[in-house]
């Protein structure tokens, strides 16, 4: 199987971020460094997993990228991907050297912690340069999970009204929205059927820790647009809780596949 969401930064910045979820949010049940995330999942039958970083300060993306490119070429089961801050100074050129001689395989944005919308115009350059080098954007554009220690507004940033825009205007970007696009579900599992490079992940969404719950119906309708993902070490309950829904939902072994390895292989040229 493949974890399709996998948080991975240096020491100084994960120690930042576990304090703000401990401060904001939950209490982090796996605080693991890098190489102990990787670690950990290998360990215990993940044979891929997709790296994500994102940077929330001017400066702080190119640092990201290049220590995710040094953990991949340590460890061949990591699937790499970067980040940019919209809006910084050099951001095309920072996504070029990620995609480029980094040898990236995507980029993770956040609407929540990086301010901004994603249908936001100062994004257009980024996205067209992943477009043009077939490199999926993952984007967190749902409102959940959110918090009061957020220094935006996820209710105005987010939504399935701001990627339809998004999707209209780079019809060949491949774009992956976390967590179901929680919590709104229902309007991001529509947007599916107007847009064939959309692709929704489960990270924390089927496991009956956010409230609402989608309909787990979803794993049997949309198994070809859905990748399975964890949001591991910053997670709040057991690592597999998510898995073992996925387990004993009763699907197809073809649909199940698909969620758990399949989709992650096609959209990342995992081979």
């Amino acid at each position: 199987m493949i974890d399709a969401h996998v948080h991975l930064f240096p020491p100084r910045t994960f120690r930042s971020i576990w304090r703000w979820f401990e401060t904001h949010a939950w209490r982090v049940r796996y605080p693991l460094q890098a190489p102990e995330v990787l670690e950990f999942l290998l360990s215990r039958g993940v044979e891929r997993l997709v790296g994500l970083c994102y940077g929330h300060v001017p400066g702080m993306s190119q640092d990201l990228n290049r220590a995710m490119a040094d953990w991949a070429r340590g460890e061949p089961a990591l699937v790499p991907l970067g980040t940019v801050l919209p809006g910084e100074p050099g951001a095309v050129e920072v996504v070029r050297e990620a995609l480029g001689p980094l040898g990236l395989r995507g980029l993770k944005l956040h609407a929540h912690v990086q301010g901004v919308a994603p249908d936001d115009p100062v994004l257009d350059p980024i996205y067209a340069e992943a477009a043009a080098a077939g490199a999926p954007v993952v984007f967190h554009a749902g409102r959940a999970p959110a918090c009061a220690g957020y220094r935006c507004d996820p209710d105005i940033l987010c939504g399935p009204e701001r990627v339809a825009p998004v999707l209209e205007r780079h019809p060949t970007l491949r774009f992956i929205v976390p967590h179901l696009g929680a919590d709104h579900y229902e309007g991001f599992e529509a947007l599916l059927d107007r847009h064939e490079h959309l692709y929704l992940d489960t990270t924390m969404a089927i496991g009956g820790y956010l409230d609402p719950s989608p309909d787990l119906g979803i794993l049997a309708r949309r198994s070809e647009r859905l990748l399975y993902g964890t949001d591991f070490p910053n997670l709040p309950f057991a690592w597999d809780r998510e898995l073992k829904v996925i387990l004993e939902a009763g699907l197809e072994s073809s649909a199940q596949d698909r969620i758990l390895r399949g989709t992650a292989e096609r959209l990342f040229g995992i081979v």
